[in-house]
């Protein structure tokens, strides 16, 4: 028993011990070789880690920021819509422009005979409405791009398969459903109020619509009305005066029918006209001021206080009437068709002021005139307003017309007599007159009343127009004179301007203004302003092509404008550059740098010019070359001269050989440069005359310039004495009067030299600089002066027949 027991403990710990091997034989088959294999293994193993933690944490910031973006964009669009859109004055605005084309409408629709100012006033009335249909047009048009915009936006977000992707990870999990949840929030409620607005947006754009195409088919039937109104005005309205005609309103109805209009016009141009009210009081405090101190310091600090009245009399005697004439007549046209009634007013308180001015400065034969004209012009303006045709308003024309014929035949016969005291052009003005108010009792008397009623109302208030432009013009003359007048005393930039030439300039200036100021009135009074600006329009836009250039007249006339006002600019330019350099003082330095840029500021401004003015004018760019190739013809068959001539101009510009008040000898002419142009210059000689040299010659031939460098100028001297006389004495006497000299500069200094020596005399050259060279001729006179003098009292004679030169 024994012996089995100890066999069986043997078995056990043999099959132990092979157990124990054959394990540590396997874990050395899976154990690596050494331990830098073991370190690279578990880095690639950590590194794979990473990689995945950062993959997972970097798409989930992705995906929240994401999120966020679209929240912030939803919340400034709330906040946007929050703050509301730009409708509101349209939604309050739209119903009051039904009832505006209701009434229209109504007014359009009556039976009652109008006149032409009445089909006008309502044509202007749309007119206004359509220019504020088109601006909510155009306001409303944005606010539906930007909401379209925005729910682009909602429904990009709605689609966006991003939002789709949930993470693995279950704690970033939590995070992105709350993002995503509040962003679900604010979508819906973005998505609503952006919907909500849109709708709103397009059911006022539906409206405006409406009254806009309202509005074109009204001005359609209004047209149609005013052409019917032309034809029947030139058959006429009634039949010979003597005849019985058609049956028109009363006078009552008609009065009463305008007034009731005339009421509504100006409520609504008075209410919606504030900005242009604000610019007219403006103009009056700033006119009023101008007038008002200017004669106020000139009377205090003029020393010549009695030559004032005589060339400001106006402003003088009645600055209060010159100031308010001027805006009188100039604020109606600031507006755009404002109400006839509104143009009435300002027209008669200018007439008013006329006769304030006239009264005093013109002869009483002319006041008179007027005076009367004016009566009559109240009672055309009063049948002016009227916007129905009467029988009475006929029979008042006919009056009005004898009246005025009357009235201007008796001043005409009187102004022959009496040459003094009258406006400039009375008797041609009021020959023309007679004719006109003649031409309107023909048509009267002939039927044709709405054509005769035209004309005697164009003749009666354009001769007003006439007569205020003509006080305006003086009224503003005065007040430059005024203006020159206190800054000459203060010697100022003004003060160098002279007053002469620039009255001259700014005369025409305002009288071709004044001209066509006063053809633009001739036209509304004749009711054809409209007609021949839309004609004017067509014509200029019109597209036409020659060649296969195309062209608009009115790009040409852009073209035309831009290079005048260009040239304008650039002589306004070297005018006001050469007119500073002519009151500066120091003159030594300006002229040798600046005063020569003048040239070239002039052709860079008709340069910059010329390349806006193309632009403006929307001429092909690759057409130029067509003109480039018509001046390389004409210089080939003989503009030689010229384009030598300004290439010279240009070279003369940048170089600066010689310079504006440089004394230079060209072409056997001597004297100083006064201008150089861009084709010539101009050399004003010692004996008064300007002579025109070409730039081609300045840079072809030999110039002589004195003052290139420097002013200094060597002077020469030759003197004589008899023979005999001591040499040396007399050198020291030259030398020492010439060093005694401040006019003689020190460096180079003086010098005397014996030049020759005779059985008669002996000659001395004495040499010497003066620092200005315009100053050389008398410096030599007073030396030879100085020389004699001194010689004389040495006791050192002359000879008989001095050598001097």
């Amino acid at each position: 028993m024994r012996k089995i027991a100890k066999a069986l403990l043997l078995v056990i710990v043999v099959t132990a011990t092979l157990g124990i091997h054959n394990s540590f034989a396997q874990e050395k088959k899976k154990k690596p070789r050494n331990l830098r294999d073991t370190e690279r293994k578990l880095k690639h193993s950590r590194d794979s880690v990473l990689q995945s933690l950062s993959r997972v944490d970097t798409s989930i910031h992705s995906l929240l920021q994401h999120i966020e973006q679209y929240i912030s964009t939803f919340n400034q669009i709330n906040n946007d819509l929050a703050d509301g859109l730009d409708t509101t004055d349209v939604s309050q605005q739209i119903p009051r422009i039904y009832k505006r084309l209701n009434r229209i409408q109504q007014l359009a629709n009556n039976k009652s005979s109008s006149t032409l100012r009445y089909l006008f006033v309502l044509r202007d009335n749309l007119d206004h409405i359509q220019d504020n249909l088109e601006d909510w047009q155009s306001s409303l048009d944005d606010v539906n791009s930007k909401l379209v915009q925005n729910q682009h936006e909602i429904i990009k977000c709605s689609k966006d398969t991003l939002l789709r992707i949930v993470p693995e990870d279950p704690a970033l999990r939590g995070a992105f459903y709350d993002k995503l949840g509040k962003l679900r929030v604010i979508w819906h409620k973005t998505d609503s109020a952006n919907r909500a607005n849109l709708l709103s947006v397009n059911l006022l754009q539906n409206q405006v619509s409406v009254a806009y195409t309202t509005v074109l088919d009204q001005s359609d039937q209004i047209d149609a009305k005013i052409k019917r109104f032309a034809d029947r005005a030139m058959d006429g309205e009634f039949g010979l005066i003597w005849e019985k005609g058609p049956k028109y309103n009363d006078l009552g109805s008609a009065v009463k029918a305008t007034i009731g209009l005339t009421n509504t016009q100006l409520y609504y141009f008075i209410k919606n006209g504030t900005v242009t009210h604000l610019v007219g009081i403006s103009l009056l405090l700033a006119v009023t001021f101008w007038i008002f101190y200017n004669r106020q310091r000139t009377l205090r600090n003029s020393d010549q206080i009695e030559a004032i009245p005589d060339r400001t009399n106006y402003i003088y005697s009645n600055p209060l009437a010159s100031s308010l004439l001027i805006v009188a007549a100039l604020i109606p046209y600031f507006y755009s068709h404002p109400p006839v009634a509104y143009d009435e007013i300002f027209f008669l308180i200018s007439i008013v002021l006329v006769l304030v001015l006239v009264k005093k400065s013109f002869s009483r034969t002319t006041f008179s005139f007027l005076v009367q004209l004016f009566t009559l012009t109240v009672i055309y303006a009063l049948s002016n307003l009227l916007i129905q045709i009467t029988v009475a308003d006929q029979y008042i024309t006919i009056l009005l017309s004898i009246a005025a014929v009357i009235i201007a035949w008796a001043f005409l016969k009187k102004v022959k007599k009496e040459k003094e005291g009258q406006l400039p052009g009375t008797r041609t003005v009021a020959i023309i007159f007679i004719i006109l108010q003649f031409l309107s009792l023909i048509l009267n008397l002939t039927g044709r009343f709405s054509l005769a009623k035209i004309l005697g109302i164009t003749a009666v208030f354009n001769l007003w127009m006439l007569i205020s432009l003509y006080f305006i013009i003086q009224i503003l003359i005065q007040g430059i004179f005024l203006q020159f007048h206190t800054k000459k005393a203060e010697n100022t930039f003004i003060a160098w301007i002279d007053y002469a030439v620039l009255q001259k300039k700014f005369r025409s200036t305002l009288s071709a203004f004044a001209a066509l100021l006063w053809i633009f009135f001739l036209l509304q009074n004749l009711n054809i302003d409209d007609w021949v600006h839309d004609y004017l329009v067509d014509v200029l836009n019109q597209s036409r092509s020659i060649g296969g250039a195309s062209f608009t007249f009115g790009g040409f006339v852009i073209f035309i404008v831009v290079i005048w006002i260009s040239t304008l600019l650039s002589k306004l330019i070297s005018y006001f550059y050469d007119l500073s350099l002519q009151h500066t003082t120091d003159l030594s330095a300006l002229k040798k740098k600046n005063r020569a840029s003048t040239l070239l500021i002039r052709i860079g401004v008709f340069t910059v010019g010329f390349l806006l003015a193309v632009a403006a004018s929307n001429f092909p760019i690759d057409k130029l070359t067509i003109i480039f190739s018509a001046f390389g013809v004409g210089i080939g068959f003989g503009l030689q001269n010229i384009v030598n001539n300004l290439v010279s101009g240009m070279i003369l510009a940048f170089e600066k050989p010689v310079q504006i008040g440089d004394i230079i000898e060209v072409g056997g002419h001597a004297g100083t440069i006064k201008e150089i142009g861009i084709r010539s210059s101009k050399l004003a000689t010692g004996d008064g005359s300007e002579v025109i040299i070409p730039n081609g010659d300045m840079i072809s031939q030999q110039v002589v310039n004195w003052t290139l460098s420097n002013t200094n100028r060597r002077v020469e001297i030759s003197i004589a004495v008899i023979y005999g006389s001591d040499i040396e004495k007399v050198k020291k006497l030259l030398v020492d009067l010439l060093c005694n000299r401040d006019d003689i500069m020190d460096t180079p200094g003086p010098a005397v030299f014996v030049n020759s020596v005779t059985d008669k005399f002996v000659e001395f050259k004495v040499s010497f600089w003066a620092a200005d060279i315009a100053n050389a001729s008398e410096l030599r006179s007073t030396v030879l002066a100085s020389i004699y003098e001194m010689l004389a009292k040495q006791g050192i004679n002359l000879p008989v027949t001095p050598q001097a030169q």
